[in-house]
């Protein structure tokens, strides 16, 4: 009984998703077919068009619709929760984007417009932290709650009337964060703050080693960017970007 009903509700569910390769199930008139069609299509359409307005405009109606129902029908989420629904769409654009012959800069824009919703519904907590900690000495501690970006397309760019051909010669480095107001702010920073910030966030080190790598690689003038630095790191502090430093025992106290 039970494995008859699960057959019955795969038939009618892989029907929903594309009629076009699989058929109606027995029993069920095509008239209330297309009204389940339409109402489980339309909602998610609904969804993504209201998480991705920038790439909906800029493809068009017919394009638009033909992506959504091509993720309709061969996506498999992971999740039943709508507001995790955008997360999928941007990783079926990702890994198909050849395979559905999509624009180069879509899953870039995707990500781009995807990262708002991602940090607003975040529940990501950060470890025990000193938020007064000495931010050269100790080890500063970026937010979960931010996000160093870097795209090779113009992100800020793309739109109905500009859909590039190639990538420019400079990345576009952002930082997204969600503050104490739980508002998500958006800022264009240089490919130098990104730097540090991604090195940040992978290397537990003290703030001048992070500041005296970025020196070595970038030929710079060691003192003059560790001063510049520690006053970047005290801007970010003061957004709640950099928390404060880490409580975690130096590998050496542990000996």
């Amino acid at each position: 009984m039970h494995e008859t009903l699960r057959e019955q509700q795969s038939v009618l569910a892989r029907h929903l998703r594309d009629p076009a390769r699989h058929p109606s199930p027995p029993g069920i008139e095509a008239r209330r077919l297309r009204v389940y069609r339409e109402l489980f299509l339309g909602s998610i359409e609904s969804l993504l068009a209201g998480g991705f307005p920038v790439i909906r405009q800029t493809l068009g109606d017919a394009d638009w619709s033909a992506l959504v129902r091509t993720f309709y029908a061969d996506h498999r989420s992971r999740t039943p929760l709508f507001t995790r629904i955008a997360g999928e769409f941007v990783e079926f654009i990702e890994t198909r984007a050849d395979a559905v012959q999509l624009p180069p800069w879509l899953p870039e824009l995707a990500h781009y417009e995807w990262v708002e919703q991602a940090l607003l519904i975040s529940d990501a907590q950060p470890p025990a932290h000193d938020p007064d900690g000495d931010l050269l000495d100790g080890r500063p501690l970026v937010s979960p709650l931010a996000m160093p970006l870097a795209y090779r397309w113009p992100v800020l760019e793309i739109g109905p009337s500009h859909r590039p051909k190639a990538p420019p010669a400079q990345v576009t480095t952002l930082l997204v964060h969600r503050d104490r107001d739980h508002q998500v702010r958006f800022a264009r920073i240089a490919p130098l703050v990104h730097h540090l910030l991604t090195s940040l966030q992978s290397n537990a080190c003290r703030g001048r080693e992070h500041l005296a790598a970025l020196a070595a690689q970038t030929g710079g003038d060691a003192d003059e960017l560790q001063a510049q630095g520690l006053h970047l790191l005290r801007q970010l502090h003061e957004q709640g970007v950099v928390l404060g430093t880490c409580l975690a025992k130096e590998p050496s106290d542990e000996r």
